[in-house]
């Protein structure tokens, strides 16, 4: 595959209107080991950690959920973390071959951590369209204006983060920025290294 901001879009709207379509996992529609494949997943589990993260906020729930689903938020980072390293290895394999020039700068970003927010942009785009098409009795008129002047600008950060991954890969393949990446070192989810769980073994 050759990844570029417009096909990654496409991929991340694609999981999250087919996980809107029932509220629910879909299937994966790519074949597993391939970049496609992880771009769906990677989505998927930001838009299962958009609704945890909306219902851990009602005002109404009972402590003991509350802690189930800070569990249920605190695991899914960690997929979310894991597939951004994922990515990020296939990033690697596409430009092994490039000797960087003398001069190619670094980026304090990854690729990988750039379809991250690319991805999390897609579901922005998605709730703040379904703020816009309200048309129930407590979405006033001022509450439907300021929602689309959101989404204007949330259309507009997608097309410069499209941007953005097309040059830093235009800049990876040219030798003009080294290809380097820096893992998340994920603590807290540890048992060897949060000594809040170490502690308690």
């Amino acid at each position: 595959m050759n990844l570029d901001g417009n096909k990654a879009v496409s991929i991340f709207q694609q999981s999250v209107s087919d996980w809107h379509k029932k509220e629910a996992p879909h299937p994966n529609p790519y074949p597993e080991h391939t970049l496609e494949n992880i771009l769906y997943n990677k989505n998927h589990v930001d838009t299962i950690q958009w609704h945890i993260e909306d219902e851990i906020r009602r005002p109404d729930i009972p402590l003991e959920e509350v802690v189930a689903l800070k569990r249920k938020i605190d695991k899914l980072n960690q997929d979310r973390t894991d597939m951004v390293e994922k990515l990020d290895d296939f990033v690697i394999l596409l430009f092994k071959d490039i000797v960087p020039k003398q001069n190619a700068r670094l980026n304090s970003e990854s690729p990988a951590w750039l379809l991250d927010r690319m991805s999390i942009l897609e579901l922005k785009i998605f709730h703040m369209q379904e703020q816009v098409d309200r048309k129930d009795a407590g979405a006033s008129q001022e509450h439907l204006e300021k929602c689309r002047q959101k989404l204007t600008i949330l259309l507009e950060q997608r097309t410069d983060l499209k941007t953005c991954l097309d040059e830093l890969f235009t800049d990876y393949k040219n030798g003009d920025r080294k290809v380097k990446v820096y893992r998340q070192m994920k603590m807290y989810n540890d048992q060897n290294l949060n000594p809040s769980l170490y502690k308690t073994k």
